[in-house]
């Protein structure tokens, strides 16, 4: 198997909303950019991963198919993955999987949405119908009847948890850790809320949206586009002595996909099972045996701050029970050992939902070259309960 790195990354800003933008123009935007990253014209590319989550925010059952003339791929590979918000973590993946099985050369990952194209006429506003769309997401013969929400979907798990681990996930805890998101999005220039720097007090003090989430502790709906350029061993040390740009390379990948039923042999609801098994896959992967001294950089996908917590618990950083050390230990804080979500995170910088990881790996591929770090987690989450998980170890050597 081949190793594969990424030699060039790109985002577009993420807004609530692009008024002059189609998805077709963002998809142009990130595609161009991250081929000048990485010093390419797009006849080097060899075909497209696409990560784009939801087809009713594009208003087309099969939105990619536009694209790969618009962004100059026609007559190439092209697959689409959907996988909710781990959409472009499997996006990802799936390329990685390409490449290092020689397939291709060189592949572009394309995660891009316009999420507030849903409009509802009646109240004049976008959010019920992307609420709605959202929810067509839940169960048919169950959930969807409910009136299932991505929110009340992970605050169940959340609930769980502080059943199962009661004195964790305290308030003041939860709105440090959004407060302390908000202060790292200004050094986003793309964030969607960069300028939207808030107190542990607001947080706090923020409405109840489904308990225990507060309205501050929530990310917000986006629109926008990611790209990164992936590429084969030979082909990537090749790309970065023309630019002059290390090779970041891909030395673990994991995936799970839990039930998303409650009940025996399904869903255990306290924990994310998925977050686990899929950072213990990457970590077996990439030779990791203790992610809190081996990796320096965290982007993760935080849908809520409660999940943060408990993702970091899944995933090694801190003991299941005691999530709120990220705080009280000082480990995410400035400082601490641990760098989580530099980006701002979903929260602050926003959640386009097919390009959110791919912009997440931008982000930690960033850091890496510009500190001079060694390793990097990338991790997504889909679906409902946080049924869907994917980890990838992002390494400079």
């Amino acid at each position: 198997m081949r190793r594969v790195g990424i030699v060039g990354a790109a985002v577009t800003p993420f807004k609530a909303r692009w008024y002059e933008k189609t998805y077709y123009e963002l998809a142009q935007m990130a595609t161009a950019a991250a081929l000048e990253d990485a010093g390419l014209g797009v006849d080097d590319v060899d075909g497209v991963v696409y990560g784009i989550y939801n087809d009713i925010f594009q208003r087309a059952a099969i939105p990619e198919h536009p694209l790969q003339a618009v962004i100059g791929l026609e007559n190439k590979f092209g697959v689409r993955v959907s996988n909710g918000g781990a959409t472009g973590a499997y996006a990802m993946s799936v390329a990685h999987a390409y490449l290092a099985a020689e397939r291709f050369k060189t592949l572009l990952v394309l995660g891009v949405e316009k999420a507030t194209d849903c409009f509802d006429f009646q109240s004049m506003s976008a959010t019920p119908e992307v609420i709605k769309t959202i929810g067509w997401s839940g169960d048919s013969f169950f959930e969807q009847k409910l009136g299932w929400t991505a929110s009340d979907s992970y605050a169940e798990v959340v609930l769980a948890y502080m059943d199962e681990h009661p004195g964790d996930l305290k308030p003041e805890i939860t709105a440090q850790v959004a407060a302390q998101l908000s202060q790292q999005a200004r050094d986003n220039e793309f964030a969607q809320r960069r300028f939207d720097q808030v107190t542990p007090e607001e947080v706090l003090n923020s409405r109840i949206v489904v308990y225990p989430f507060k309205e501050l502790e929530i990310c917000v709906y986006s629109e926008g586009a990611a790209a990164v350029i992936m590429a084969e061993e030979q082909t990537a040390k090749a790309i970065a002595r023309n630019t002059g740009k290390p090779v970041i390379w891909v030395t673990g990948v994991g995936e799970a996909n839990e039930p998303s039923f409650a009940g025996k042999n399904h869903k255990i609801m306290h924990r994310i099972l998925s977050h686990h098994l899929a950072a213990k896959r990457a970590y077996e992967m990439a030779g990791i045996k203790n992610p809190l001294k081996e990796i320096d950089v965290i982007e993760l996908h935080d849908a809520f701050v409660h999940q943060l917590e408990i993702s970091m618990a899944e995933m090694g950083f801190v003991p299941l029970g005691r999530a709120d050390s990220v705080i009280e230990e000082g480990l995410m804080m400035p400082g601490g050992p641990i760098l989580v979500n530099p980006s701002g995170g979903l929260l602050y910088s926003g959640h386009a939902v097919g390009a959110s990881n791919i912009m997440s790996a931008w982000s930690a591929r960033r850091e890496l070259i510009r500190r001079g770090l060694r390793r990097a987690l990338v991790h997504g989450t889909g679906s409902t309960v946080a049924q869907y998980g994917v980890v990838l170890i992002l390494e400079q050597r």
